[in-house]
C-alpha cells in the first residue's frame, strides 16, 4: 500500500472518528439541555406550588383572624348596641324611642361593614397604604404607643396575591413589636429606589441580640413568604435600641 493511500485512509478514519466525536458531543449536549429543561420545569413547578400554598395559608390565616374580629365586634360592640336599643325602645319617652331607632340604624351599618370583611373582597378594594394606616391607627387608638407613617404610594399597584402576602407580613411584624418590644413609637416608611420598593418598620423598643438563635420559626416563615413574591426581609436590632425591619420588593 502506497504512502498516499495510507494518508488517505488516515484522513478518512480521522474524519469518521471526528464525526463520531461530534455526534456524541451533540447528543450529549441535547441530553444535558433536556435534563436542564426538566430540572428548570421542576423548579418552576415547585416554586409555583410553594407560592400557591403560601397564598392559601395566608388567606386562611386572614379569614380566621377576621372571624375572631367579627366575634369580638358582635360581642363587644353590636351586643352593647342591641341592649341599648332594647332599653330605649321599651321606654315611654319619645326621645328615648328615637334614640333606640337610631341605634338600630347604627347596628345595621355595623353589620353591613362586618359582612364585607367575611371574605377577601376587601383586599381588592383597599391599597397597601390604607391598610397600613388602619393598622397603625388601631395601635395608637389603644394608647399602646404612638405611630408614624410616610409613603410615596409606590406599593399601591400590587396585585391581590402580592398584596395579601405583604399585608400578612406587615401584620406579623407589628404583632411582634407589640408582643415583645414594648415600644414608645412604631414607624412605617414606604419608599422606592430605582425599581425596588422598601417598607421600613422601625420601633424604639427593647430590641434583642440577633446573634442568638431564635426558638421560634416566625422570621424564617416571613422570609419564605417574601421569597415567594420575589421579595426579601432584613432584620437588624440592638438590645435597648429597638428593631428595624426592611421589606423589599422589586418590580
Amino acid at each position: 500500500m502506497s504512502e498516499q493511500q495510507n494518508q488517505f485512509l488516515l484522513i478518512l478514519f480521522g474524519g469518521i472518528f471526528f464525526a463520531f466525536l461530534m455526534s456524541v458531543f451533540v447528543v450529549a449536549m441535547v441530553v444535558i439541555h433536556r435534563q436542564r429543561q426538566v430540572q428548570n420545569r421542576q423548579k418552576i413547578d415547585k416554586l409555583k406550588a410553594e407560592y400557591e400554598k403560601t397564598i392559601l395559608n395566608i388567606e386562611n390565616e386572614i379569614q380566621q383572624e377576621t372571624l375572631a374580629n367579627v366575634g369580638r365586634e358582635l360581642h363587644d360592640n353590636i351586643g352593647q348596641l342591641l341592649s341599648l336599643a332594647k332599653l330605649n325602645l321599651n321606654s315611654n319617652r319619645l326621645e328615648k324611642q328615637s334614640e333606640g331607632k337610631e341605634s338600630i340604624n347604627q347596628i345595621i351599618r355595623e353589620v353591613r361593614a362586618l359582612s364585607k370583611t367575611l371574605n377577601l373582597d376587601w383586599v381588592d378594594e383597599i391599597n397597601l397604604d390604607d391598610f397600613v394606616k388602619q393598622q397603625l391607627q388601631r395601635i395608637e387608638s389603644t394608647g399602646y404607643c404612638t405611630t408614624v407613617f410616610d409613603s410615596d404610594q409606590s406599593l399601591n399597584i400590587l396585585s391581590k396575591d402580592k398584596k395579601l402576602v405583604m399585608i400578612r407580613v406587615i401584620q406579623e411584624c407589628l404583632n411582634n413589636a407589640i408582643k415583645h418590644a414594648s415600644p414608645n413609637q412604631i414607624q412605617i416608611l414606604i419608599s422606592k429606589v430605582n425599581m425596588t420598593s422598601y417598607i421600613n418598620i422601625i420601633d424604639d423598643g427593647r430590641g434583642f441580640d440577633t446573634s442568638l438563635q431564635s426558638k421560634g420559626s416566625g422570621m424564617a416563615n416571613l422570609k419564605k413568604r417574601m421569597e415567594t413574591i420575589g421579595g426579601t426581609i432584613i432584620l437588624s436590632s440592638i438590645p435597648g435600641k429597638g428593631t428595624h425591619i426592611t421589606l423589599s420588593l422589586s418590580f
